[in-house]
């Protein structure tokens, strides 16, 4: 158990002073049982005219913010304090059905998991590269697929940062062996869809210790979750090779990246009037 302080800045700058439109924001973490909120802050300049919260089809937490006015920047501030708990118990409990790949899900678990079985990108691909982390020889142990999985996108690729919008497709972050964190969850969650195993997307942030060699820290992370019967949902972060929550701040989960944007918006005003956006994020240790 420790205790972080996760600050994440965004800094919009204008040419000229524009109207704002809607602007919807996941910054605050999914308080649960191995994270505890202690204290939250978020401030935004110039002040909204209204803020309001609400829980997504996903029960992810989205402020709401309107506006009115005109202003040359729109700065946006989230502090959280929390309590994290990390996962003891490195030997997930399976169900014994779900042990050894392949497995069924359950009859009463399928409906509910079908979006997380469904192929967002067509082709044979990823399927096929997909197939390597089984043993041919006889059958595979179900964690020891997704460890080796796991493992071996942290090995065999390179991570760039990026900072524009979008995700590259599994097939370009195959072919060009190099992505971001957002691209290397997506390749994995196709990668274990294609086996029969449901996947979703989790965006949020990591604690990145001194001299600890973890990739993803000064900006909002992303990795994805199997769900295993008998464990539920399980964090796996390819970028990094973590199974389980440890460093990792959950903050909105989905299908899709695209439903889980940390920050979106519109102005109103000309084209060219937008100058560029500013992100800082940092996650510290807290005293208790």
């Amino acid at each position: 158990m420790c205790y972080l302080t996760v600050y994440h800045s965004t800094v919009y700058r204008y040419r000229e002073p524009v109207g704002l439109g809607q602007h919807r924001m996941m910054f605050r973490p999914r308080a649960s049982h191995d994270l505890r909120l202690i204290r939250t802050n978020l401030a935004i300049t110039p002040r909204p005219a209204q803020l309001r919260w609400l829980h997504d089809p996903f029960d992810n937490s989205v402020a709401v913010a309107t506006f009115e006015g005109t202003t040359s920047e729109l700065r946006f501030e989230s502090t959280v304090t929390l309590e994290h708990f990390e996962n003891s118990m490195p030997d997930y409990p399976l169900e014994e059905y779900a042990r050894t790949y392949p497995f069924r899900y359950s009859d009463e678990d399928f409906p509910n998991l079908s979006p997380a079985l469904a192929h967002h990108y067509p082709g044979e691909t990823v399927s096929a590269w997909a197939l390597q982390f089984l043993d041919p020889a006889d059958t595979t142990g179900t964690m020891k697929m997704l460890r080796a999985m796991t493992c071996g996108i942290r090995q065999e690729f390179i991570y760039v940062r990026r900072t524009e919008r979008g995700v590259q497709t599994p097939e370009e972050t195959l072919r060009t062996r190099r992505g971001s964190c957002r691209d290397f969850a997506v390749l994995m969650m196709e990668a274990t869809r294609s086996l029969g195993v449901a996947a979703r997307f989790v965006s949020g942030y990591i604690f990145v210790p001194n001299s600890s060699g973890l990739a993803g820290g000064g900006a909002t992370h992303a990795w994805m979750q199997a769900y295993l019967p008998g464990a539920g949902w399980i964090d796996f972060d390819p970028t990094n090779s973590i199974v389980g929550n440890r460093n990792l701040i959950r903050v909105a989960v989905a299908w899709t990246p695209e439903q889980v944007l940390p920050l979106w918006g519109t102005y109103e005003g000309p084209p060219g009037a937008f100058l560029g956006m500013d992100v800082t994020v940092s996650v510290t240790e807290a005293a208790a």
